[in-house]
């Protein structure tokens, strides 16, 4: 046998002799089903480029409860309603932390946020403080004018662009940015509106699109723990260099404030509200601090800003190429508000189709495919399979809201499912219905949740009354790309070029 030979006989030997182990390993441990992982980096390389994607078509060959093993990591991925209701409702409370994480140690204040904080009573107060001061009705009806002002300097900028073509996803971000810095820090971070810039703000600005980038960044070190040592990816290096740039300018940001009476326009923004928390104790969660204040107003920019604009960007490119589904809301709208002033958030409950298209949009489009992750405290059992204690558990959102079991024909923006004659007229995006989670469910649900639906509904309704739309360079809208970037969030592959036609009189837009 010459050396060649014996390297390849060496090598069948031990593939197929790590394939038997693992399965007589699955089996003896009541494993979900799921595909043979390889050597040392397990199933890392079935995720491919865009993880949801491949983990949909991997539940179609062995169902939709999977075991994998991602590097030395078991992780649990849930890819129907009735599998997610088990992780989600059932056995809620053993999936209430998170797992280990590479961005949240090093850019989230070692877990010192909301969003990667493990489960307990510090977990329980920063939640309580986001619900009451944050995201309860009344707080979101003090800042209602906020939203409504900065949503009309969109409609503006919109009408200022004339025949120009205008990067639709770029200037909604702009929006939402704007609208919750207002609140957070009582000042507008991108100019004031007029064009003018802000140097200190830009920086922010740059720092945010920054972290979205390295948060949706691949690092083996999360699950292979040595290379985290070794840093191959320079990932963590660039982690820690921009949470000093953010740790600083936060701490500007609170320096201010403290020698100030409160935000720039006179209100009491939210900054202010939470210095005021510091020195109250609550209960089993202890005093706020200052790390866990920044590292608040760090998840609200992550979680607050690019989830909302993309969602409406998807909106109004499925409403492009659906022009007979805009023609309907755009009559709802002239019924409902009239043509002379836009919509506000008082007239959203009165728009049953322009809910739909939101819920529809939320269905096919969510803004995170793959739920965050989290980490099972104790073993349990799922559908008769055996869960270890400290695995990690996907959702994927992305499929649940495609299966073909719970939806008729699935792939179609199909609003009407949503009206009180279709196929699903109760359903609600909030948590309770499983079929559509774009929010999550659960303990963990999106704390921001009542906030980016507002946002969303009034950003969506206001550009379908305003505007119609034609795309760039004479695109038909049947040849639109619709195809994804996977990232922290549902990106666009290519942005969404429009040129937008006012429909309404000028002076409805401040213009006349």
């Amino acid at each position: 046998m010459t050396l060649l030979s014996l390297i390849i006989y060496l090598c069948i030997t031990g593939v197929t002799a790590y394939v038997l182990v693992n399965l007589r390993t699955r089996r003896a441990n009541r494993l979900p089903p799921g595909p043979t992982p390889w050597p040392i980096v397990g199933n890392l390389p079935h995720l491919g480029t865009i993880p949801h994607h491949s983990l949909a078509d991997l539940a179609t060959r062995y169902g939709p409860l999977m075991h994998l093993r991602l590097g030395f990591v078991d992780v649990v991925v849930a890819a129907s309603a009735s599998v997610a209701a088990q992780f989600l409702k059932t056995h809620d409370a053993n999936f209430a932390s998170r797992p280990p994480n590479s961005g949240a140690k090093h850019m989230a204040y070692n877990y010192q946020d909301l969003v990667f904080a493990p489960y307990g009573p510090r977990w329980r107060m920063l939640r309580k403080i986001c619900s009451v001061h944050l995201f309860s009705a009344k707080s979101l009806d003090d800042f209602r004018h906020v939203r409504q002002e900065e949503v009309a300097i969109l409609t503006r900028a919109l009408v200022g662009a004339g025949k120009s073509t205008v990067k639709l996803g770029q200037l909604l971000h702009v929006c939402t940015t704007n609208a919750l810095v207002r609140v957070m820090l009582g000042r507008r971070v991108f100019g004031d509106g007029s064009g003018g810039g802000d140097p200190k703000a830009d920086e922010f600005k740059n720092m945010v699109i920054e972290m979205m980038v390295l948060a949706g960044e691949f690092n083996l070190g999360d699950f292979i723990p040595v290379l985290d040592l070794l840093d191959l990816q320079g990932v963590t290096k660039k982690m820690k260099k921009l949470h000093t740039r953010f740790d600083s300018f936060l701490n500007s940001i609170l320096e201010e404030h403290r020698t100030s009476s409160g935000g720039a326009s006179g209100h009491v923004d939210l900054l202010s509200t939470l210095i005021s928390l510091k020195d109250e104790a609550d209960g089993e969660g202890g005093k706020l601090t200052d790390t866990e204040i920044k590292a608040l107003l760090l998840n609200l920019f992550v979680a607050g800003t690019d989830t909302s604009s993309s969602t409406v960007e998807w909106a109004i490119a499925e409403l492009i190429r659906n022009p007979q589904l805009l023609k309907q809301a755009q009559q709802e709208l002239d019924t409902v508000v009239g043509q002379g002033r836009l919509v506000n958030e008082s007239d959203l409950s009165q728009l049953t189709f322009l809910q739909a298209i939101v819920k529809e949009t939320f269905r096919l489009h969510p803004s995170t495919p793959l739920s965050l992750p989290r980490i099972a405290s104790e073993s349990c059992e799922i559908n008769g399979y055996n869960i270890p204690k400290g695995s990690t558990l996907l959702v994927n959102v992305w499929a649940i809201a495609r299966d073909p079991k719970m939806w008729t024909e699935p792939l179609e923006f199909r609003p009407s499912r949503f009206l009180p004659d279709g196929e699903k007229p109760n359903a609600d995006v909030k948590g309770n219905d499983f079929e559509v989670i774009p929010f999550g469910a659960g303990r963990r649900i999106c704390a921001g949740m009542s906030l980016g639906l507002r946002m969303v509904q009034l950003l969506t309704a206001t550009l379908i009354q305003a505007f119609d739309w034609e795309l760039a360079n004479g695109l038909e809208p049947r040849n639109l790309n619709m195809e994804e970037a996977y990232g922290l969030t549902l990106q666009r592959a290519q942005p969404l070029m429009v040129h937008p036609r006012p429909r309404l009189a000028p002076h409805v837009y401040g213009t006349g």
